[in-house]
């Protein structure tokens, strides 16, 4: 029986789709689906799988809708237990994606878990080990830049980046799917946010490595496209999963946050560009998607805050 699909979304992939997938069939020694999810490429890549890889399922669309409706129409399509969320611009290692499925199936509370992520241009460097989130606002991927061969402990992580993490199935009918007002960005985190308020866990696999391109749909680490949407989504992820309380608490820090981000950007001459998409949240906050308090998950959030907290000195540790 099958219990993993992996599924895969993909826009402008030319270079890097074949082996990707490639290196993912050839790694796993699993029985799984696999589901290409294009966002209305026209280079060819796609074809290039099919005709190679007629196992591979292929779901094209007609336009670019974005990462979060691409794994939203391959999670929707799953039938296995568990979902392996994987960017085109990504090489799988050997038994990768068996030694995250042996992690997420530890403990029912455990909703995601991410990969040891390996950058592809330096393969002595880290690219992430656990994605984090803190009180200033900011998520960032721990050990950015890092030499690989650290972070080699299993252990909790705030969420787990989307473009190399598995997930439990069944939990997404019980939180919702990836929210597709995000578009791109933030939008893992938003979701593990949202596991983490229904008390579940997210976890960090070192034993799992994947060597990761970056930024290979939007062409660089910054550049005003991710600047602006990073910013409006950031915005609208707190107004969406922090209680009214929990936000005025963490007033100071986030505007401290934010000023700080300003500042980096404006010396990158992209400062407009962050305020531009600051100004654009409020337009998703009319949504209504705000995840509702409920009492029984108090001491789930009073665990987030404290982490929220904790992560400040973890990043400057």
């Amino acid at each position: 029986m099958k219990e993993v699909t992996v599924v895969i979304p993909n826009y402008k992939g030319e270079a890097y789709l074949r082996p990707c997938v490639e290196s993912l069939l050839a790694g796993t020694g699993l029985e799984m689906d696999v589901i290409i999810v294009d966002n209305g490429s026209r280079d060819g890549c796609v074809e290039e799988v099919r005709r190679l890889y007629p196992q591979v399922e292929c779901v094209c669309m007609d336009q670019n809708y974005g990462f979060c409706k691409a794994v939203n129409i391959g999670i929707r399509k799953a039938e296995t237990p568990y979902v392996f969320l994987l960017n085109n611009d990504t090489l799988v290692c050997k038994g990768a994606v068996e030694a995250m499925l042996a992690s997420v199936k530890k403990d029912r509370r455990i909703f995601s878990v991410e990969a040891k992520m390996i950058q592809y241009q330096d393969r002595t460097k880290i690219d992430s080990a656990g994605t984090f989130y803190n009180a200033f606002g900011w998520a960032y991927a721990r050990g950015k830049d890092r030499p690989a061969d650290q972070y080699r402990k299993r252990g909790p992580v705030f969420s787990a980046c989307a473009g190399a993490a598995m997930y439990r199935r069944e939990v997404f009918e019980e939180i919702g799917l990836f929210d597709e007002e995000h578009f791109a960005y933030l939008e893992d985190v938003d979701v593990g946010y949202r596991a983490r308020i229904a008390g579940y866990r997210n976890v960090y696999e070192p034993m799992a490595r994947i060597i990761h391109v970056g930024s290979a749909a939007s062409g660089s680490r910054h550049n005003e496209f991710k600047v602006r949407l990073s910013a409006r989504n950031n915005l609208y992820l707190i107004y969406k999963n922090m209680p009214v309380l929990q936000i005025l608490l963490n007033l100071p820090f986030l505007l401290a946050g934010f000023l700080i981000k300003y500042l980096f950007f404006l010396k990158k001459g992209l400062g407009a560009i962050y305020l531009k998409g600051l100004m654009e949240a409020p337009k998703l906050m009319k949504k209504k998607k705000k995840v509702l308090y409920q009492k029984g998950h108090l001491k789930n959030y009073l665990k987030i805050q404290m982490e929220l907290w904790i992560n400040i000195f973890r990043f400057f540790s």
